[in-house]
């Protein structure tokens, strides 16, 4: 007979092994078998009922301790990036450990919300109570829940406006906030998710009248987690900055540098000129200014102001507003190279040849004046032959030596070969009252591309320089396709008579070929959007892999410190390799180099989601009163369930359930991202033209609904259903008597 510890004995068990804590771990510990696990059954119940222990599913804990495998919230990220988690099921009387979260390299960015199951480590001392570490991220922020409200009996529920998503929740009476029917709310999840019946929220925050015209930006703001206000001490820093003035810069004010930007353009970040190099070494050469401005001068590392930006990563761009990443002061004052106004900046004169290449460059801190501030279109329709009165005074000495160094770049570009996708940009105009006017697409000028190719050179000279001094920095990194995606697109490409290189290292000029084959023909749209699919999405790395896309060995991000982080780690360490100042790349900055790629890079890819969909709602809005009319467009993507539709006129996006396509069963061939009818042939795939009815359309979600007539000129049948059906419909032959067990189900359920 096995010897029964005592309470003590099985309490240090516990505490030295808190992995093995179930009631069978104890027994085989202390070798007790048959009949005496009723005395240790009896002992665990005691300190269970005394508050020692406390039983959870089959295990055994001490109720003050966290056990092994804990559910975190993620609480707070310190300026030094540490990052702080919250227990959900700490049970203990005192106050909640505190735990910090080590990250491993490969685990994914983290912000304030997100859920954690974590593997729990007890430490002595210091600042926190816990460390964690990550098994896997329970969801995205998954307590976040943006919809409408409807007044129930007691309480209500939400109806989300996530475009795709029909689960709704349930508001207890309590929980209301004084929400009104109709209104567009914010919620938490509260309490567990049970397996009977909706899912528990609670409302935090009212957000107004979801169709007012306005609220569309809002709605993506307030769903993807963007930071719209500033802290009050972020805006009273800002608001204690005065003009930096000459000492310890190069005073740049002689030369005639410009900016130009859009015509309703708020700030003004980068200003140019050239000149023809009179170095007789270099004929047909030129010489480029180009000047940004000076942000680390205002926002200086480990600074309200600083840990703000960094949070906020970039600015957001809406139709209707843009959420800064710094305050108006900078933003629009400060930091903008307003005409006429001295501005500091970090300035790049960049030597190039007559072919466009680069010769040399060097960087300095300077004090500048904008000698005009021009917008893209009236310098093109200057450059056309037809100067306004504000343009002509410069034409000589300064818009026609620019375009002159512009054709020079440009030759340049044709021989490196960037990758040349013409994909244009969508514009919505929208009115006084943020009604959509009207949807174009954007127009492109040579005046565009000259502004573009300077900052891209400049971007390459900040790389190259700090490569130089031997200074840490973050790279814009473009990786290649993976082999999978760029034999999709080489399947895509043999399908419709073109050809894309294999054998050799792929090259951007290779995927120009295959353009430049599709260029004119029916396939042009489809290998285009095929093209761009194949590409990895760009991001932020302190280590170089190169920029693919632009054909460029060394890339990083200078021009825009107003509006990505990114850039202003660049100026800093300029600054720092250069030693201008005191505000240069801190140690934190170095340290947690990675982090903030990591997470800029995030940001910057919220950012663009929520643009994305606040185009997709303002679109739904503009078609909403166009029920019912029939519209070109293309076929944009193909998935098991249906086809994606991009209209013509306003490049809106929309899916044609495939359950409404044809009496007949269609087949997905993934390879080749298409549907073929069995009966009929018909392959679907994406660049064909075709025509729709406009069917549904639901400003609040962004979502639009189609029904297929014809595709590349020909009828289409349809089954006569509404679109809104899921999946691929089964073979008529293989309903029968299941379909007929299915209704009799159906018929007995609504009973």
């Amino acid at each position: 007979m096995a010897r029964i510890p005592s309470k003590e004995e099985i309490l240090a068990w516990i505490s030295e092994n808190p992995t093995q804590t179930s009631k069978r771990d104890i027994a085989r510990a202390f070798g007790i078998k048959g009949q005496d696990r009723i005395d240790l059954k009896r002992l665990l119940k005691e300190l269970e009922a005394e508050g020692h222990l406390e039983k959870r599913k089959k295990t055994y804990r001490d109720p003050d301790k966290l056990p092994p495998v804990s559910i975190l919230e993620v609480s707070e990220i310190t300026p030094d990036g540490d990052i702080f988690a919250d227990p959900l099921e700490w049970q203990g009387e005192g106050d909640k450990p505190r735990v910090l979260y080590v990250a491993k390299q490969g685990d994914p960015a983290l912000k304030k919300g997100d859920r954690l199951l974590c593997r729990m480590t007890e430490v002595d001392g210091g600042d926190h109570d816990y460390e964690a570490r990550l098994i896997r991220r329970i969801g995205e922020n998954a307590r976040r829940i943006l919809g409408i409200y409807r007044k129930g009996h007691e309480g209500g529920r939400i109806i989300p406006i996530d475009k795709g998503s029909d689960k709704e929740w349930m508001v207890p009476e309590g929980a209301v906030n004084g929400a009104t029917d109709g209104e567009l709310v914010e919620a938490k999840q509260s309490g567990p998710k049970g397996q009977m019946g909706l899912p528990r929220a609670q409302i935090v925050a009212r957000l107004g009248d979801p169709t007012a015209p306005r609220a569309v930006s809002l709605i993506a703001i307030h769903q993807h987690g963007i930071p719209d206000e500033f802290p009050d001490e972020v805006i009273a820093e800002a608001d204690k900055m005065k003009p930096a003035g000459l000492k310890g810069r190069e005073d740049l004010r002689h030369l005639p540098l410009i900016t130009i930007d859009p015509h309703d353009a708020r700030d003004h970040d980068d200003a140019v000129y050239a000149h023809p190099d009179d170095n007789p070494k270099n004929p047909g050469g030129f010489v480029i200014w180009v000047a940004i401005a000076d942000v680390a001068h205002y926002v200086k590392p480990g600074s309200a102001l600083d840990r703000e930006a960094r949070k906020r990563g970039n600015s957001s761009y809406f139709p209707d507003r843009v959420v800064p990443m710094l305050p108006d002061r900078l933003s629009g004052d400060l930091c903008s190279l307003h005409e006429g106004v001295p501005r500091a900046v970090l300035a790049a004169r960049i030597v190039i040849d007559a072919q466009g290449e680069k010769k040399s460059h060097s960087f300095i801190r300077g004090l500048m004046q904008s000698h005009a501030s021009l917008n893209y279109g009236e310098v093109q329709q200057a450059q056309d032959g037809s100067p306004n009165d504000k343009v002509a005074p410069f034409m000589d000495e300064v818009i026609t030596p620019l375009y002159d160094a512009y054709y020079a770049l440009r030759r340049a570009r044709e021989a490196r070969q960037p990758l040349d996708l013409d994909l244009p940009e969508r514009k919505i105009v929208l009115s006084d009252e943020g009604k959509v006017e009207s949807v174009r697409f954007a127009e492109r000028f040579d005046a565009h591309r000259l502004i573009e190719e300077m900052m891209v050179l400049a971007n390459v000279a900040a790389a190259e320089e700090l490569n130089r001094l031997g200074r840490p920095l973050l790279y814009r990194v473009h990786e290649e396709p993976s082999q999978e995606k760029l034999e999709a697109l080489r399947e895509v490409a043999q399908a419709s008579g073109f050809t894309l290189a294999k054998g050799q290292v792929l090259q951007t000029r290779h995927l120009n070929q295959l353009l430049s084959q599709a260029e004119g023909s029916e396939f042009d749209e489809l290998i285009n959007m095929s093209t761009l699919r194949s590409m990895t999405q760009a991001y932020y790395f302190p280590q170089n892999f190169g920029h693919f896309g632009l054909a460029l060995k060394n890339y990083a991000h200078f021009t825009s410190p107003i509006r990505r982080y990114s850039d202003l780690i660049v100026h800093r360490a300029l600054i720092s390799g250069h030693n201008w100042g005191a505000d240069g790349l801190s140690q934190d900055d170095i340290d947690q180099l990675e982090a903030t790629a990591t997470h800029i890079s995030q940001t910057e890819r919220r950012s663009m989601e929520a643009e994305r969909d606040t185009t997709d709602r303002y679109l739904a809005a503009f078609l909403s009163d166009r029920v019912g009319n029939e519209m070109t467009g293309r076929i944009a993507g193909v998935q098991r369930f249906g086809i994606f539709v991009r209209l013509d006129e306003t490049g809106a996006d929309g899916l044609v359930p495939v359950s409404s396509i044809g009496a007949e069963y269609f087949r997905y061939e993934e390879p080749s991202q298409s549907l073929v009818g069995e009966r009929s042939g018909l392959e679907l795939t994406v660049g064909l033209p075709v025509l729709v009815r406009l069917s549904e359309a639901v400003p609040v979600t962004g979502g639009l609904m189609f029904q297929l007539l014809e595709v590349a000129g020909k009828p289409v049948k349809t089954t006569g259903r509404t679109p809104g059906g899921k999946g691929v419909r089964r073979k008529p032959a293989r309903a029968g008597k299941k379909s007929a067990k299915t209704r009799a189900k159906v018929r007995r359920t609504r009973k």
